[in-house]
């Protein structure tokens, strides 16, 4: 179970940060791309279901949260790979 989850999150770590790059460049304009607002469409689909409530922030707001509700996903996989391998509350 170990090897699965590690491959899990590494796959999920992997894909936020391409995600997050792809955001940048296009809401930058880094790299010699043209801004772009759908720049950010990868992180929805990382960060559902948080990206939902989003809209209770103000506007401004919206793009960094959006590219940070993928951290509540990772942080769920975490904890579930930790409960599922039997690592909860055991300090080393």
């Amino acid at each position: 179970m170990t090897r699965i989850c590690r491959f899990v999150i590494g796959l999920f770590v992997a894909l936020y940060v391409a995600a997050l790059g792809l955001f940048v460049i296009g809401t930058f304009g880094l790299l010699g791309q043209e801004r772009d607002p759908l720049s950010g469409v990868f992180l929805l689909p990382l960060g559902w279901p948080w990206t939902g409530l989003v809209d209770l922030f103000p506007e401004p707001l919206w793009p960094w949260l959006t590219s940070a509700t993928p951290l509540l996903n990772l942080a769920v996989l975490v904890t579930l790979c930790s409960f599922l391998t039997g690592r909860h509350g055991q300090t080393r």
